[in-house]
């Protein structure tokens, strides 16, 4: 067989490059995937692995490392009364530099929420910070909104040491090594949001707007040995939600170019069918030339009125098939948020009961055994 049709193990390569020297890899694809009229921006991305040496196989990860973006930086600045260009004490570069490459101001973290507690402010923040309520209000707050609840000026040396690193964002490979050699192809949501001022992701934000063309970001190899495909003829059951599409992408590139025999069942979900459908083009070409042999989906905004369908309700109308599936000897595999997760967890453990006349906990003894035995993978955020 050719190398384009040969099962290939996993890579063992070494690389000089990872979280603390990532390579600066070029981007030459930054697409939005959604079409007109969707509430949401998910972005296909291409990055040129060049002299790298980096190789990968199919359910690996990438890590980006983000650049803060510049309004953020600037109002952080603002906050704390100091010039781009001070260098403070303990510190040997500008702070600009500082907060835009090295510390975390996307995020606000329960360590700086602790240092700004102990500053003069609202009573009602400082309680927050110490209650079980604190992850909840700061889902979607970053820094500046933590500086804001402290009353009078903040010293900027010790506001800078609370601070955490600036940590690297992973994302599923949506590629295959065998069809796009040297490359790696990302799936990834842009984060915006809008209330009394713009916020957006750190990373996702960095990735879509200010890259650019043929401009390069810090990227490492992030492997996931327990997110690996099965030999060819083994078949396989893929559910994923939103981007959750990515490794699973990657797997059926791969198994095409391989000659795969084994079957393929993917349940996919998003919000609408018209505007959501990643990859749609690419699925249906899937579907047309046996690389699927099912394509179930779940559009949960379609419907009418309240009920919405997702992935796990697909799972639960088709809980025969899933089990005779696993019966065959499938390996499955989830990918998507950890809400997700658990729920097509529930999803399965309820089709092994109703279709194999299992009692609760034997169900969940044999969801145990698939785990144990590397047949039920989970990538899950």
């Amino acid at each position: 067989m050719n190398a384009s049709t040969t099962a290939r193990g996993p890579r063992t390569a070494r690389t000089p490059w990872n979280r603390k020297n990532p390579y600066r890899a070029r981007l030459v694809d930054n697409r939005i995937l959604n079409g007109e009229g969707s509430t949401k921006e998910v972005r296909h991305y291409a990055l040129d692995l060049g002299d790298s040496g980096i190789e990968y196989d199919p359910g690996d990860g990438l890590g980006v490392h983000p650049v803060n973006h510049p309004a953020l930086v600037d109002a952080v600045l603002d906050r704390l009364g100091v010039a781009p260009d001070s260098v403070l004490d303990g510190f040997e570069r500008p702070l600009a530099d500082l907060l835009t490459h090295s510390v975390e101001l996307h995020t606000a973290t329960a360590d700086f929420a602790e240092f700004a507690a102990s500053l003069p402010c609202d009573g009602t923040f400082r309680e927050l910070v110490r209650s079980p309520d604190f992850a909840s209000w700061a889902w979607g707050r970053d820094v500046l909104d933590v500086l804001e609840a402290v009353d009078g000026p903040v010293d900027p040396a010790a506001a800078v040491a609370a601070l955490t690193p600036l940590k690297h964002r992973t994302y599923s490979i949506a590629s295959s090594p065998l069809v796009h050699p040297g490359r790696i192809h990302l799936t990834a949501t842009t984060v915006r949001r809008r209330d009394t001022r713009m916020r957006s992701g750190a990373c996702s934000a960095y990735l879509a707007d200010r890259v650019g063309n043929d401009g390069a970001a810090g990227v490492f190899l992030v492997k996931n040995k327990s997110f690996r495909l099965p030999e060819p003829d083994v078949p396989i059951v893929m559910i994923g939600a939103g981007t959750g599409i990515a490794p699973f992408r990657a797997f059926l590139q791969h198994r095409r170019a391989q000659g795969a025999s084994g079957a393929a069942w993917l349940v996919f979900g998003e919000r609408h069918r018209e505007h959501d459908f990643l990859y749609r083009d690419e699925l249906d070409e899937f579907l047309r030339d046996g690389t699927v042999d099912r394509l179930d989906t779940a559009f949960s905004r379609d419907g009418s009125g309240n009920e919405k369908t997702y992935v796990q309700h697909v799972l639960r109308a088709h809980g025969h098939d899933l089990a005779q599936w696993i019966d065959r000897g499938a390996h499955m595999y989830v990918c998507g948020s950890i809400a997700m997760g658990a729920a097509v967890d529930a999803a399965l453990r309820h089709a092994l009961a109703e279709h194999r006349g299992l009692s609760p906990d034997d169900a969940t003894e044999v969801v145990a055994e698939l785990r144990s035995t590397k047949r039920y993978a989970r990538d899950v955020y």
